[in-house]
Parts: C-alpha cells; structure tokens; sequence
C-alpha cells in the first residue's frame, strides 16, 4: 500500500490556492514514484482511476458550480389565453393582417366549392339531358322539336347549325356547309367551356400562394420571439413561447386556406374535362343530323334520275 509522505495542508476556498495545492501534490508523487520503480507506478495509477469518480462529484457540487441566473416568474409573463383567438388578439399587426388575409381565401375557396359544385353539376345534368332527346331525332328539325322547351347548350348547338343552313341557302357544294356548321360549334363549344372554368383560376392561385403567405407571417413571429429574447436578455419560455405560437398559427391557417384550394382545383379539373367531353358529343350529334339532311335531297333526286333513265331505256 503506498504511504505518501505529504502533510495534507488545510482546504482554502482560493481557487488559485487549490490549484497550486494539486500541483505541489502531483509534483512530489512524481517524485517518490520514480524511486520506487515500475511496480509503485501501476499501484499509483490504479489509486488516481478509483479516486476520479469522488473528484468528479466534488467538482460538481453546488460549492464549485457556477451561479444560476434569475429566471422570470413563468404566470407573470406568458398570456392567459393560448387559443386561436386569444393569440390572433396577442399578435402582431403584420401577423394579424397574415391571419385575416388567409382567413379571407379560405372564405373564397369554400364559397368558388359551394357555387362551381352547382354550376358543374346543373350544366352536366342538362347537356346529358338533351343528348337523350337528341339522339331519337333523325333530323334536324325533329331535334328543334325535342329541344324545344330545354333551352341550353345543345339547344345553343342546333340554332347555330339551322342559322348557318339558312344563311347558306343556295349553296352549291354541301362540304362547305358543313365546315361552316363545324366552325361555328367549335366557337360555341369553346365559349361554354371558358364559362365554366370561370373561377377555377382562383383557386389555383390560392393553392399556390397560401402557404407562402402563412410562411411569410411565420418568419415575422418567429423575428419578434427573437426580439423578445435580446430585449428581456433570458431563453426562458414564457418569452419564447408567444411570437411562436403566433408563427405556428399563420402556418396552420395558410394551409388550411391551400390544402382544400388545391383538392377542389383539381376535382373540378375533372368534373370540367367530362363537361367538355359531353359537348363535344353534342356537337357531333348535331353536325350527323345536318350530314343526314344534306343527303337526303340527293338520294331522292339520284333515284328518280335513275327512274327517269330506266323508263327511257324500256321505251
């Protein structure tokens, strides 16, 4: 067992003293280390490895740790009301105006939804609708029969083609009534579809914005929670907390407002492509009616042609 030969001096709170104790001790093991071999160095340093852990609980203790600062009493800095409201009211004016600007889209997205929804549903309802009593038409006047009292796109589509058979009246060739025809529904057709897409645009534009928006509101929450910190000079929570609750908040409510704007964009983008997709049936139906009505006067005027000829021959 190894017997040091160092009278322990009395422990001084002077660091400086402390330290120059350790070196002195440290300093004269060496020492008596070195004369008595190769043996009373292992023994050393298995003493010093099972001394550590009583060093380190005595450096540790609250003599020897450093002072605490004061921290702010957390009911008397952080607000009573952490709801939505209570942190819109509590917010700043740039993130108030964030919040309300979104609260608006989200407004706008919701009622574009509840019109386009009627509006879409209405214009297909009507256009099958008039496709069933088209198709029982073989001409076109059989077809402004059926039409008559349904008045609506596909109704839109055979005026169009009778006002073209009758502006063309004494026309020779029947392919250029057609194309005529075709040109026209191609407009009408055009048309409808730029009216019901109306609106739509919206939509993507708040789709694409919103959670801009929301982030832009974040980062100015996220700067006054910045600014409270330097101000009251403390990381305590109750400082924190607000500007971030703030900042979250405009997070949430732009994607609220751009989450919905982009699911009912693209529902309508769906509902929209099956809508033209019935007009352009419609447009089809109505140009074979006039294509039955140009070849009608022919068939009839070629077979008395031929009877005229036959009754010649047997003469």
């Amino acid at each position: 067992m190894l017997h040091y030969n160092v009278k322990t001096p009395v422990a001084t709170p002077d660091r400086k003293a402390r330290v120059e104790l350790i070196a002195m001790r440290v300093r004269r093991t060496v020492r008596w280390l070195r004369e008595r071999g190769t043996w009373a160095w292992f023994r050393a340093v298995t003493v010093v490895l099972l001394a550590l852990p009583a060093v380190a609980q005595e450096s540790l203790s609250p003599e020897a740790a450093p002072p605490t600062p004061p921290t702010l009493p957390v009911a008397a800095t952080l607000p009573r009301d952490l709801t939505p409201w209570g942190m819109f009211k509590n917010a700043d004016a740039i993130v108030q105006g964030v919040l309300i600007g979104l609260f608006i889209a989200s407004i706008v997205t919701w009622t574009i939804w509840l019109a386009k929804t009627i509006e879409i549903l209405a214009a297909r309802r009507r256009v099958r609708a008039a496709l069933s009593a088209l198709a029982r038409a073989r001409s076109t006047a059989e077809g402004a029969e059926q039409l008559a009292g349904r008045p609506g796109e596909v109704q839109r589509f055979l005026d169009a083609a009778i006002e073209e058979w009758r502006m063309s009246a004494g026309a020779v060739e029947a392919d250029g009534l057609k194309e005529r025809i075709a040109s026209r529904l191609e407009r009408l057709e055009a048309g409808f579809a730029r009216r019901i897409t109306r609106g739509t645009g919206v939509l993507a534009t708040i789709g694409a914005t919103a959670p801009f928006v929301g982030l832009a509101g974040t980062v100015w929450g996220i700067m006054n929670s910045f600014i409270g910190i330097s101000k009251s000079q403390t990381t305590n929570l109750a400082v924190v907390a607000p500007g971030i609750a703030e900042a979250l908040l405009a997070t949430a409510l732009g994607l609220a407002a751009a989450i919905p704007a982009v699911v009912i964009y693209n529902v309508f983008a769906r509902q929209i492509t099956g809508y033209r997709a019935l007009l352009g049936d419609a447009s089809a139906e109505v140009l074979r009616m006039v294509s039955r009505d140009l070849d009608r006067p022919a068939t009839a005027q070629a077979g008395s042609r031929r009877s005229a000829a036959l009754s010649t021959a047997a003469e």
